[in-house]
């Protein structure tokens, strides 16, 4: 569960009072594990995997109670943000009001900050001050530009020729503070909250996408990187080919690596990404592994992912390099989609867990009968489902062809395959699919809130291929029960999860 689908009356979720209450809830249930997408300021789709910057944090997740509570933010102007309520996240005006709350508390943040807070502050700016300066004057520069990417500013600032960079400096110096403030509360509040969950034993599992956003101070700011024309412009795009969830695949619009670069440079960028986001979680999940040993390159004019091609990626180069700086890597590779034999050497290579989704146990894939339980390996993570399917209850009782490309026949088959695996009525098949992933020999098994909770799918986080109306979904207060957690804990304890 992602904060921004924690509760609270604010419009949404943030890593205040509610995520530390959600801390709670964790260890009533005998859980060890909270994972979360990308934590990034988000920018087109108001998705976490297109985000602005992939070192940067997202500053409406900042707590405004907690602004309050330091003395850095009058209660008053948090009266402004109560009609937005507790329902789904309607991103437009609540990123509007909340950073408008936020600009009142930069602007007199010299002023009601203590000295210890100031000094903290002006630390933190020096010590992340290799990502965090070209991210605030890149964020400077894109608000003052009416939000427009970069590629669309002035010519000589979206080519960072050096006298333009400068006299935006001298120009946008009060935005460009601003910025890096909104980032250093970001980062204490977020640091306290992994204080306080490492305090009751539960670890965090962060979300590393392979690829970045083209709109994004990473690409901006390192263009040699990318695969990229000479104006900015993609001169190829992401995308992955047919499959589950689209007929045509999924176009992602998103700037392809130039590998022979980063391996010039001993894969520096990588490792600096790589660093910042184990300083933000525990453990990472590295989104579309299978894009390091091969990438599906589409086009950049194209209307759909059908016609792209398979490119090679840097293969074990990359993780040779970021374990010989960084040591031993924590990390999850989100391996779906089209494996091969070579994704998955390049995978057990590093003994990296891969993902074990239950929904995809039963289906038609020649892999399903892998996802079984009796067949799990112990080194995988098992789940009733991601942020991108559907909820379990929504899957089982779904309509064919609405959220993916199973068939009227393949659904029938499907239901009657699981309800004989599992001999049961469906009835409870979100607790049916929960207590078949704890019984499994998987190390970890993870369970979206929702299916927890039993939600149809008017509770789904994201649906593949599609650019609006996702990650609005919300935990509402009281919808955690005690019963529901008590149940949890129980199936914790008897399978020996505890």
């Amino acid at each position: 569960m992602h904060p921004t689908s924690l509760p609270g009356p604010q419009g949404i979720g943030d890593i205040g009072p509610a995520a530390r209450a959600f801390v709670d809830d964790l260890v009533q249930m005998g859980q060890h594990t909270w994972q979360i997408l990308p934590l990034g300021p988000t920018g087109y789709g108001d998705s976490p995997y297109q985000s602005l910057s992939t070192f940067a944090g997202n500053p409406i997740l900042i707590s405004l109670d907690d602004l309050v509570t330091d003395g850095l933010l009058d209660h008053r102007r948090l009266d402004s943000l109560a009609a937005f309520g507790e329902g789904p996240v309607d991103y437009a005006s609540v990123i509007s009001a909340r950073l408008a709350v936020l600009e009142t508390v930069c602007r007199t943040f010299h002023r009601r900050a203590s000295d210890e807070l100031y000094g903290a502050f002006e630390a933190y700016c020096i010590k992340q001050g290799r990502w965090l300066d070209d991210y605030a004057l890149f964020a400077a520069i894109k608000e003052s530009h009416a939000g427009q990417p970069w590629v669309r500013w002035d010519r000589r600032l979206a080519q960072r020729e050096p006298d333009a960079l400068y006299e935006a400096e001298m120009a946008l110096a009060t935005a460009i503070r601003n910025v890096k403030i909104q980032q250093f509360l970001f980062e204490r509040q977020w640091h306290a909250l992994r204080v306080r969950c490492h305090r009751r034993h539960i670890q965090i599992v962060g979300d590393v996408p392979i690829f970045v956003a083209h709109d994004s101070a990473d690409v901006w700011a390192h263009p040699a990187l990318f695969t990229l024309d000479e104006s900015g412009h993609l001169a190829a795009q992401s995308g992955v080919p047919p499959d589950y969830f689209s007929k045509t695949g999924q176009l992602w619009g998103n700037p392809l690596y130039r590998w022979d670069v980063h391996e010039e440079t001993g894969y520096a960028w990588w490792i600096a990404r790589m660093r910042r986001a184990l300083e933000l979680a525990d453990v990472v999940r590295i989104d579309h592994f299978r894009g390091f040993e091969a990438h599906w390159e589409v086009p950049r004019l194209a209307r759909t992912a059908a016609g792209g091609r398979w490119v090679k990626g840097p293969g074990k180069q990359i993780f040779v390099a970021l374990i010989a700086d960084i040591g031993t890597l924590p990390v999850i590779a989100e391996d779906l989609g089209v494996i091969t034999d070579e994704v998955d050497a390049l995978r057990d290579m590093f003994s990296f867990p891969g993902m074990c989704i239950l929904q995809f146990a039963f289906g038609e894939d020649p892999k399903a009968a892998d996802y079984r339980p009796d067949h799990l390996p112990v080194n995988c993570v098992a789940y009733t489902g991601t942020h991108d399917n559907d909820t379990t209850v929504g899957w089982f009782h779904g309509e064919p062809g609405k959220a993916d490309t199973r068939s009227a026949a393949a659904v029938r088959e499907e239901r009657k395959a699981i309800l004989k695996y599992l001999d049961t009525d469906g009835r409870e098949i979100h607790w049916d699919l929960i207590q078949m992933g704890l019984k499994s020999r998987a190390a970890l098994c993870i369970v979206p809130m929702q299916d927890l909770l039993g939600l149809g799918s008017e509770g789904r986080m994201n649906l593949p291929g599609t650019d609006s109306g996702n990650w609005q979904w919300r935990l509402r207060p009281g919808e955690l029960t005690p019963a529901i957690k008590q149940r949890m804990r129980h199936l914790v304890e008897t399978t020996r999860r505890l």
